[in-house]
């Protein structure tokens, strides 16, 4: 075979870091989604679409430049038409700000919105870590005191119960405002200084464009050092000690448990005051499920007016994992399955199925013929609830026959009306 006809005949496969959710996965990722749909309607948050494609400038001046995401991880490109420099968005944060700022959507009074969707960064792949990756964000606008961090965190436990995921751990921290974090960062590079025989290369990088990043380093070798370092919490201003003073009687009331951490500082430049993270043990070094904070000066920073904000992201590929390691199960499974036998039973079919269709009722109506054994194999391999029988019988009579598929009971022969009756009792 020449070269060409092998590249011709060869099969494509997805790239890495991009993978494919099957149809036998999508279920999962259905149960997830849509109880988290309900949970935020229940909280008043509004969904937003938004584009997938943004400015590059929009992330290196929200994000930060001496970020990973803006230094290593982003997928960026020159527009061939205009030379515009786009990238594929690496988080969701930052698109959502640009659209309330170009629409005023803060105009009429505060908004609480969320979004979903892929987001994309060139990282080394590993499990819970992908290249294309998908998070819910939710974000509110306007709300300056503490009320929101809590309602948003509150939100997550919420969350987490009707998923019937445990043992997820809150850990939460206060970065402080702009000025008591450009003290504390002062602070920290004289204490990293002095150091500098313990530091490994990512963290000299790091020591004079993003030092509280250190904080969170994972080098066995560093730790004792972090531990001992100076810790924000302890230089905080009246003000940002109020607010986390007050964010913490508002989750003790409300009965949800926390742990502080004073090394939590999150990835990104924009946030102040509130970060939080919920992390579980069950999923090793990808252990944060989802993590937000505060981010009072992001808005402006993008060109709108001074606006308070605060927010999170979910990261649905760990979740579903999770789900996974609890024996979390979903299936889609119809109301029923279509058998159709002969000529006369195959005009009929698609009538009847719309019928019951329009009752509110799922139905697969089989294709290809075949015979009435085979059928019945599909019919079960389809895991719906019922196989309805139309042969030649039943179109002579008026009537269909339910058979149960997924429970006990004796087939019946039954008129439409009383098929719907059965079936959507």
């Amino acid at each position: 075979m020449s070269e060409q006809s092998k590249s011709t005949s060869s099969k494509f496969q997805s790239i890495k870091g991009f993978y494919d959710i099957l149809p036998e996965q999508t279920a999962l990722w259905h149960k997830l989604e849509d109880t988290a749909r309900r949970v935020l309607a229940q909280y008043g948050y509004r969904n937003i679409r938004l584009p997938i494609v943004e400015p590059t400038d929009l992330f290196i001046r929200s994000v930060g430049e001496h970020t990973d995401i803006v230094e290593k991880e982003m997928y960026s490109w020159e527009d061939k038409l205009n030379s515009d420099k786009l990238t594929l968005r690496p988080e969701g944060t930052a698109g959502c700000v640009r659209a309330v700022v170009e629409h005023s959507l803060t105009y009429n009074g505060p908004q609480r919105l969320w979004y979903t969707g892929p987001m994309f960064r060139h990282e080394n792949v590993q499990k819970g870590r992908q290249r294309q990756f998908h998070q819910i964000g939710v974000e509110s606008f306007g709300f300056t005191g503490p009320d929101v961090d809590a309602e948003q965190i509150i939100m997550l436990a919420r969350l987490w119960r009707e998923l019937g995921l445990q043992d997820v751990e809150l850990q939460i921290n206060t970065i402080g405002d702009t000025a008591e974090r450009a003290e504390y960062r002062q602070t920290l590079i004289s204490y990293f200084e002095q150091h500098d025989a313990l530091l490994d290369a990512d963290a000299k990088r790091r020591l004079h464009t993003n030092p509280l990043r250190i904080l969170d380093s994972k080098n066995p070798a560093m730790q004792a050092m972090i531990e001992v370092a100076p810790k924000l919490i302890d230089q905080l201003g009246s003000e940002s000690l109020s607010h986390y003073q007050k964010l913490c009687q508002l989750l003790e009331n409300a009965g949800v448990p926390f742990k502080l951490n004073t090394r939590l500082v999150r990835g990104l430049d924009y946030y102040n005051r509130t970060v939080f993270e919920w992390v579980t043990t069950k999923l090793g070094s990808q252990g944060t499920i989802a993590g937000g904070g505060r981010y009072d000066s992001l808005v402006e920073r993008l060109g709108g007016e001074s606006t308070p904000a605060c927010g999170f992201g979910i990261g649905l590929e760990r979740v579903i994992l999770l789900m996974q390691e609890y024996g979390i199960e979903a299936k889609h499974s119809a109301d029923a399955y279509l058998i159709n036998v002969g000529e006369a039973a195959e005009q009929q079919a698609f009538g009847i199925a719309e019928t019951l269709r329009n009752a509110g009722l799922s139905i697969i109506l089989h294709a290809g013929g075949g015979s009435f054994k085979s059928q019945m194999k599909k019919a079960d391999r389809s895991a719906a609830r019922f196989a309805i029988i139309l042969g030649e019988d039943e179109v002579n009579a008026g009537v269909i026959t339910i058979k149960p598929m997924t429970e006990a009971g004796e087939q019946q022969k039954l008129t439409i009306l009383q098929a719907i009756e059965k079936l959507t009792a």
